[in-house]
């Protein structure tokens, strides 16, 4: 089959790779899209976890069952699925307490197993068990379900901090993940949604944000605390790959407000300075972020049937595998707003 195959950071060939035969409990997909997500390009340019190297990077992907193995009774030839990449034992203490997003022994499709920028994904027994792949749900299309799997992890992110009815948000990041953070907190009962960014304000404009703001332009802080009666925000998102996002998060929200770390930064530098009278004297919550669980994925998928996420609003540019590097630098350079893969 052919594939897209990291070699080393900057390099990635496609070339002809043998795809692993199905076994009794495993089964094999051909692949429809796959979604370059901001980890992939980060890992594109530092280089997967745990030095990785030829590997088939991608996981927001979905595609249609041609074989399954003797032992498979959930799903069948022709069935439509969408994947998410997170892989748990099961068994270690935060498998056991349902915190499977926090596995000790956390893996993942397109690092330990080769993932969806290739024609077909070999899906094995060990992935069908502990992993999150699920049914298309009808009225869903192949396309749209690529969506599903950085949903998952919004949602999580809001229902772990309690964003719902009459909430204010500040979401900083204006890619994809931001106005993700912008659909889901409106069908969760926000009251006032704003957004800070640079270059995608138009995009995440289409999404109805109370305020868009620029920061480099705009004095963050300020306009929201005018647009919240001087108090601030109850929750502040940093949904972007940057510690400096952190402090504005820290001053923009209120007394006893929230602000979520939900992207991660680049490895080479994830330090962070806060001010810590500002947190000990207001009373303010850090708090991270990770995935999501089995749950999640269900829910962004109904989410998207039900149509409170629109995924036709956020896949602006398509590449085949041959343009696969063009799609990684065009999602880069913040060219478009998601970039999908169809191998």
């Amino acid at each position: 089959m052919r594939a897209a195959v990291f070699e080393r950071p900057g390099e990635m060939q496609v070339k002809d790779i043998p795809l692993q035969p199905c076994g009794p409990g495993d089964l094999i997909l051909k692949v429809h899209a796959c979604g370059i997500c901001g980890g992939d390009i980060r890992n594109f340019s530092t280089g997967l976890r745990y030095g990785i190297a030829s590997q088939v990077m991608g996981h927001e992907f979905t595609g249609t069952v041609v074989e399954i193995g003797a032992d498979v009774t959930s799903f069948r030839v022709g069935d439509h699925l969408a994947l998410a990449p997170d892989v748990s034992c099961g068994s270690c203490w935060y498998c056991r307490q349902g915190l499977v997003n926090l596995c000790e022994h956390h893996r993942m499709i397109g690092t330990h197993w080769p993932g969806g920028f290739a024609e077909f994904v070999h899906l094995s027994a060990e992935i069908l068990a502990h992993g999150f792949v699920h049914h298309l749900p009808k009225g869903v299309g192949l396309t749209e379900g690529c969506l599903s799997e950085p949903a998952s992890s919004v949602i999580a992110a809001q229902e772990r901090v309690g964003i719902g009815k009459d909430s204010s948000v500040l979401i900083l990041g204006d890619g994809p993940i931001g106005c993700l953070h912008i659909e889901v907190a409106r069908a969760n009962g926000a009251a006032q949604v704003f957004i800070s960014g640079r270059s995608r304000l138009s995009a995440a404009e289409q999404f109805s944000p109370d305020l868009l703001l620029n920061y480099e332009k705009d004095d963050v802080v300020s306009a929201v605390r005018v647009q919240t009666a001087q108090r601030g925000v109850d929750f502040a998102i940093c949904a972007n790959a940057s510690v400096e996002s952190q402090q504005i998060a820290l001053e923009a929200v209120r007394k006893r407000g929230k602000v979520i770390l939900f992207g991660g930064v680049p490895k080479n530098n994830p330090m962070t300075s806060l001010d810590s009278n500002m947190i000990h004297y207001n009373e303010i919550e850090i708090i991270g972020t990770f995935s999501y669980q089995r749950r999640h994925h269900l829910a962004s998928l109904e989410a998207i049937r039900k149509g409170t996420i629109h995924p036709d609003a956020y896949f602006t540019k398509t590449v085949g595998l041959d343009d696969i590097e063009k799609g990684f630098f065009a999602a880069k350079n913040r060219e478009a707003l998601k970039v999908l893969v169809k191998p």
